[in-house]
């Protein structure tokens, strides 16, 4: 299934996509929360699609399309995760993976505004494979991570590289500024993606393409991050955990390029998709 939510910011109805026509199923009676997950809402969701075959009203292609999960509990994301990126920004590949928080204000839809923040020089991009996890995972072995799972999403990983290596502390400084997590534009059960583990990512700016990378290259893989993440904290039904970038993002130009007001940015991944956005400069409201 490929799961979507449309509407306003904040009023988000669900939807589906059925052989690319988007279709509303609020008659369903439940959002794409984290109850939703936890209660197996995808078995029930697709038992619902069955029964009302044909009975769908079709959404606009017009509509907005909000982030495919309402708000997770948590959004965690892995640095340093591909060799070739490790390589372009001088850092060494981490022998354990790393970990960092993006806020949940973060959040937006797939083709909403990236909003350079205020006093920022160094706006940048990073396309991402995220997983959605499916039900309530604690010390999880890593061979059974697949059964945790909901689906995935495109991400992308915009980052303040000044706020997040030059200010010191952590890098959270730097990737939970709003708007800095577009994802989407659906989720998609695993069941509708390929090999996870050969899947090809890329984003351009303006048109030109800066990153064009496969998961082929991620240091840590899916199950080892699921199970990973889990002995440290418990991974709540809905909570996104976001795997990398590969080599390309503004950082490791010489000299770097950043994201200025008017830049274009798009982003794809075989079997989830495209997102677009622009990007805005930060104005007072």
């Amino acid at each position: 299934m490929k799961l979507i939510r449309f509407g306003q910011p904040g009023q988000e109805k669900p939807g589906v996509i059925i052989d690319d026509q988007r279709y509303d199923v609020s008659a369903f009676g439940q959002d794409y929360t984290e109850e939703f997950f936890a209660t197996d809402g995808l078995t029930r969701l697709a038992d619902f699609l069955q029964s009302h075959e044909g009975q769908l009203p079709k959404v606009a292609d017009s509509e907005r399309l909000g982030p495919p999960v309402a708000r997770p509990s948590k959004i965690l994301c892995i640095g340093l995760n591909y060799a070739d990126h490790a390589k372009e920004t001088g850092a060494t590949p981490p022998a354990e993976p790393v970990l960092f928080m993006k806020s949940t204000t973060a959040y937006v839809g797939p083709n909403d505004n990236i909003i350079i923040p205020k006093n920022s020089v160094k706006t940048d991009w990073e396309v991402e494979l995220a997983v959605v996890i499916g039900k309530r995972a604690s010390y999880v072995e890593e061979a059974d991570a697949a059964s945790y799972i909901a689906g995935y999403v495109l991400h992308n990983d915009v980052s303040e590289r000044e706020f997040q290596l030059e200010r010191s502390g952590t890098w959270d400084k730097g990737k939970g500024c709003d708007t800095f997590a577009p994802v989407g534009p659906f989720l998609a059960t695993p069941d509708e993606l390929g090999d996870l583990d050969n899947l090809r990512l890329w984003l351009t700016v303006n048109g030109q393409i800066m990153q064009d990378g496969t998961t082929a290259n991620l240091i840590f893989k899916v199950p080892f991050l699921v199970s990973y993440l889990s002995q440290f904290m418990t991974l709540l039904p809905g909570d996104i955990i976001s795997t990398g970038t590969p080599a390309g993002v503004g950082l490791g130009f010489k000299p770097p390029i950043y994201l200025k007001p008017g830049d274009v940015v798009e982003l794809g991944i075989d079997g989830l998709g495209t997102s677009r956005q622009v990007v805005q400069a930060y104005a007072a409201h």
